[in-house]
C-alpha cells in the first residue's frame, strides 16, 4: 500500500498530501520515476568505468609522463582509497542536504577532475585529480540509489535496482575495450576526456529532471566525531590491503593498519552507540537481512574482483590478446550481465531476493571452478562458457543485495544505506585482489623454482629469481632480448605453466568464498522498509 506525508505549505498550518513517487509529482518530466533511472546510470556509468577503463590507459600514462611503477599504482590505488574512504559520509550528506544537490555536485566535480586530468602534465598533478575523481565520485554513487529508492514505488524498485546494476556491470566490463580503443586510436588523454561531455549531459538531464526528496525524520546534525572514526578506520583498512602484497602478509606495517583498523572500528562502534544522532545507527544491523546484504556484497566482490583480475593478464599475457580483443572475450560476462540484471530486478520482484540470491551465488562459484580449469591451449568458446555464466551469476547478487540493503533501511538513511553498499563491494574488491594476489604468489614462489630445474634452464641467483617470480605472477615470461630462441620458448612454457597453476588455485579460493556466500544468502528476505520511497517528501 502506498503512504502519504504531509507537510506544511506556505506555514499556513495546513497539511498537504505529497504526490506518490509511482505519479509524475511536477510539471513535465521532473521526478518521472524513469527518466530520474536514465539520468542516474549517466552519472553512475562514468565512475564505474572509470574503475577499469584507466588500467588500459596506465602503460601510455607512465611512458608519456616518465613515471615509475609505484607512480602507476597510485593512479589507481588513491581513486579505489578516496572513493571507499567517503562513500558512507558521503551518503549521509545526502541524506540531510538532498540527494539532487549531492548527485549533481558530485558530476560536476567528477567530470571537472577527469578533464583537469587530460590536461595535466606531471604524474603528481594525475594522481591529485584521481583523488578528486574519487572523491566527487563517492559523492553521486549514494545518492543515485537514494533518488531511486525515494522516486520508486515498491513494486518497481527492484527492477530499476537491476537496470542500475546493469549500468554498472556493463560500464565495468566495458571499460577495457573503449579504453584499449581510445589508447590505441587517439591518446591516453582521452581515455579522461571522455567524461566531460557525458558528466555535461548527466548534470543538463539532472537540473531537468530530478526532484529532490527528503525523508520525514531526514538527519539535521553531522556526527564529526563518527565520520573522522570510520574514515581513518576505512583508510587504514584499505590502505592495508592495497600495501599488503609489497610490504608482505607477514610485515608488522600490514598488521599494524590491519590492527589499527580493527581498533578504530571499536571506537567508533562505541561511539555511535553514544551519540544522540549518529553516522550509522548500529540499529540498522538489527536487520539481519540488511547484514547479510553487506557481507554478501563482499563476498562476491572478492569472488569477482579478485578473480576478473588475473583473467585480464591471462588473456593477455599468456594468450597473447591486445587489450581491445581481451575485452571482447569479455563481452559473454558482461552481455549476461546487461541481460540478467534487468531479469533479476523482476524475478526479486515476484519470488523476493532469497532464491534469485543463492541461485547466483551458486553460478558464480560454478563460473570460477570452471575458470580454474582453463589452460594455455583453451579455445575461445569454453572460456566464453565460463564468462557467461560468471556474468549470469553476478547480475541476480548485484541487484538482490543492493536490494536487501537499501530495503531493509529507513528512507531518512538511505543515502547511508547506499554508502554501505558501494563500500562493500570497493572492501571485497580490494580484499578480492589483495587475498587472491597472495594466493597467487605463494603458488608461483612455491612452484616457479621446481619448474624452471625441471625445464634443465640455468640457476638463477636469489635476485633473479625474485624478478622471475613477479613477471611469472602476472603472466609474463621472464626473456631478455638476448636470450636464443629454443631457451626463450622453454622459460616461456614454463611462465606460462606456472602462471596457471598459480590462477587455478586462486580461482578455486574464489570459488569457496562464492559457496559461503551461498550460505549467506539463505538469510537474505525482501526490505522491510521498501515502501517508504513511496512517502518521500518532495523538496
Amino acid at each position: 500500500m502506498t503512504s502519504q506525508t504531509t507537510i506544511d505549505t506556505a506555514g499556513s498550518g495546513d497539511k498537504a498530501p505529497v504526490t506518490p513517487s509511482d505519479a509524475t509529482p511536477g510539471k513535465g518530466l521532473r521526478g518521472h520515476p524513469w527518466f530520474t533511472l536514465i539520468t542516474v546510470a549517466v552519472g553512475v556509468m562514468m565512475v564505474a568505468l572509470d574503475g577499469t577503463i584507466v588500467a588500459i590507459a596506465n602503460p601510455a600514462i607512465q611512458k608519456d609522463l616518465n613515471a615509475s611503477f609505484a607512480d602507476v599504482q597510485w593512479i589507481t590505488n588513491g581513486y579505489f582509497l578516496a572513493l571507499a574512504v567517503c562513500l558512507i559520509t558521503a551518503g549521509k550528506l545526502g541524506d540531510r542536504f538532498g540527494h539532487r544537490q549531492t548527485f549533481l555536485i558530485g558530476v560536476v566535480g567528477f567530470a571537472a577532475a577527469s578533464g583537469a586530468i587530460g590536461l595535466s602534465g606531471s604524474i603528481a598533478l594525475v594522481i591529485t585529480f584521481r583523488v578528486l575523481q574519487g572523491l566527487f565520485g563517492a559523492l553521486l554513487m549514494p545518492a543515485a540509489l537514494g533518488l531511486l529508492r525515494a522516486t520508486f514505488p515498491a513494486e518497481k524498485l527492484n527492477m530499476a535496482i537491476g537496470i542500475w546494476g546493469m549500468v554498472i556491470g556493463a560500464s565495468t566490463a566495458g571499460g577495457p575495450i573503449l579504453g584499449g580503443v581510445l589508447v590505441e586510436h587517439v591518446n591516453w588523454q582521452s581515455v579522461f576526456f571522455i567524461n566531460v561531455p557525458v558528466g555535461v549531459l548527466a548534470v543538463a538531464l539532472g537540473a531537468w529532471i530530478l526532484l529532490d526528496h527528503r525523508a520525514e525524520k531526514a538527519p539535521r546534525s553531522f556526527d564529526i566525531p563518527g565520520i573522522v572514526l570510520l574514515s581513518v578506520a576505512m583508510f587504514c583498512l584499505v590502505w592495508a590491503l592495497i600495501k599488503a602484497p609489497e610490504w608482505g602478509w607477514g610485515d608488522g606495517k600490514t598488521w599494524t593498519f590491519l590492527f589499527a583498523s580493527a581498533a578504530l572500528f571499536l571506537g567508533f562502534g562505541l561511539w555511535e552507540k553514544r551519540v544522540k544522532e549518529p553516522l550509522i545507527p548500529l540499529t540498522l544491523f538489527r536487520s539481519v537481512s540488511l547484514s547479510a546484504g553487506v557481507v554478501l556484497m563482499v563476498l562476491m566482490a572478492i569472488a569477482f574482483m579478485g578473480g576478473l583480475f588475473f583473467v585480464t593478464f591471462y588473456l593477455q599475457n599468456v594468450h597473447g590478446l591486445s587489450p581491445v580483443d581481451a575485452g571482447l572475450h569479455l563481452l559473454p560476462l558482461t552481455g549476461m550481465m546487461i541481460v540478467g540484471s534487468p531479469l533479476a530486478g523482476a524475478a526479486i520482484t515476484k519470488v523476493g531476493p532469497r532464491i534469485p540470491l543463492v541461485a547466483g551465488m551458486a553460478f558464480t562459484a560454478l563460473a570460477m571452478y570452471g575458470i580454474s580449469t582453463l589452460r594455455t591451449d583453451t579455445g575461445s568458446a569454453l572460456m566464453s562458457l565460463w564468462f557467461a555464466l560468471l556474468g549470469l551469476g553476478l547480475a541476480p547478487v548485484m541487484v538482490g543485495a543492493t536490494e536487501v540493503i537499501v530495503g531493509n533501511a529507513p528512507m531518512e538513511l538511505s543515502g547511508v544505506a547506499g554508502g554501505l553498499q558501494q563500500s562493500a563491494m570497493q572492501i571485497g574488491g580490494s580484499l578480492g585482489t589483495a587475498v587472491l594476489g597472495a594466493v597467487m604468489a605463494s603458488k608461483v614462489d612455491n612452484d616457479l623454482p621446481g619448474n624452471w630445474a625441471d625445464a634443465g634452464l640455468p640457476p638463477l641467483t636469489p635476485e633473479q629469481a625474485d624478478q622471475a617470480s613477479e613477471a611469472v605472477q602476472v603472466g609474463v615470461a621472464p626473456v631478455t632480448p638476448e636470450t636464443p630462441e629454443q631457451v626463450a620458448a622453454q622459460i616461456t612454457d614454463v611462465a606460462h605453466d606456472t602462471f596457471i597453476s598459480g590462477m587455478s588455485l586462486a580461482s578455486l579460493t574464489a570459488a569457496g568464498v562464492a559457496v559461503v556466500a551461498v550460505l549467506v544468502a539463505f538469510l537474505a528476505k525482501r526490505g522491510e522498509n521498501a515502501e517508504a520511497g513511496s512517502g518521500a517528501v518532495h523538496i
